[in-house]
């Protein structure tokens, strides 16, 4: 039978969550919100606790403790403190998770390490489209392959802390299924556009961003020529 029951380190992660949240977050939570910006002192605060490099293999320089109740654990005590900034700290998790789960060997090596240093790392991902009925099984957004190349166009919002990004994980139909792909922040071709407004969350940066022939290896599609199970990846 699965036990529920926090393990000592568990309890411990929960205990340095918890002070993070009521000292840093509920202190700054209503001036994140009017200001529409998380401070970086906190951010990196909050980085600094390690939550995402504790889900990386220990060869890419994490723990290697991926744990879906460790995660409800952090993230309840978290929220509590703020959700608009705990989802700014969570999205980093949005490229990097995708790439420790489903990534090939060249793809890990390539990327994860960096998500193992001290500095907040500037990644991101852009799945949702701004349609009417988004079914993240039939994007608008397509990723073509021409030669050794992927070449991608379409439109997507809510892409948090697009403005800055360094990397995307962009969503995209191939032939017929959803995959990733590894996007540069730099590549020609992208476009981030205006930020979305909301009713709530207001610390939380989402942007719409467009992507124009943007171009890439296919060497950065997310599980190389294996690819991805998109309903896997969204369980």
């Amino acid at each position: 039978m699965y036990s529920f029951d926090m393990t000592s380190e568990q309890k411990m992660l929960v205990d340095t969550v918890r002070r993070y949240a009521e000292k840093n977050l509920r202190s700054v939570y209503r001036e994140a919100e009017e200001s529409k910006h998380v401070p970086d002192k906190v951010v990196q605060m909050g980085w600094e606790i390690g939550l995402l490099p504790g889900a990386i293999d220990a060869q890419y320089g994490g723990y290697g403790e991926y744990s879906a109740l460790t995660n409800a654990l952090y993230l309840e005590e978290m929220a509590w403190g703020d959700l608009g900034i705990t989802l700014h700290l969570l999205t980093p998790n949005l490229f990097a998770i995708p790439i420790a789960q489903f990534g090939n060997d060249k793809q890990k090596e390539e990327y994860l390490a960096r998500f193992c240093d001290e500095s907040f790392p500037k990644a991101t991902a852009a799945l949702v489209e701004p349609v009417v009925q988004f079914d993240p099984a039939e994007l608008q957004t397509t990723a073509v392959k021409e030669g050794d190349t992927f070449v991608i166009n379409g439109k997507k919002t809510y892409v948090p802390l697009a403005d800055g990004a360094e990397l995307f994980l962009v969503y995209a139909q191939e032939n017929g299924a959803t995959q990733a792909f590894i996007v540069p922040g730099d590549a020609p071709g992208i476009k981030v556009g205006k930020r979305v407004k909301l009713m709530g969350v207001q610390a939380l940066e989402l942007y719409e961003v467009e992507f124009a022939n943007v171009t890439v290896p296919k060497a950065n599609r997310l599980g190389g020529l294996k690819g991805i199970r998109i309903q896997k990846l969204l369980t």
